[in-house]
């Protein structure tokens, strides 16, 4: 394995993991500016509010979106076990 190798399976690991955490990511930042609208309108500054539905919203996302992630990971560890055979 050259460095060139190396670099590639790196350069797609960061990718996976921008792939995967992006969409959790995105929800949590969602709720939390919609839950920091809501309190900026009804003038209630309560610091722990907006943790428990972002919480929440991060868990069911992660929950639907598990079978995705899963599906990306395979096909990485895939290309990483033919690369390791030596077949790509």
């Amino acid at each position: 394995m050259n460095q060139n190798e190396i670099i590639d399976i790196a350069r797609e690991a960061i990718m996976l993991v921008i792939q995967v955490s992006m969409p959790v990511m995105l929800v949590g930042l969602i709720v939390g500016v919609s839950i920091a609208l809501l309190q900026a309108l009804t003038q209630v500054q309560e610091i722990t509010l907006v943790f428990v539905p972002k919480i929440l919203a991060i868990f069911l996302s992660i929950f639907l979106f598990l079978p995705g992630f899963a599906a990306l990971m395979i096909s990485f560890m895939e290309k990483i076990a033919d690369r390791i055979i030596g077949i790509g």
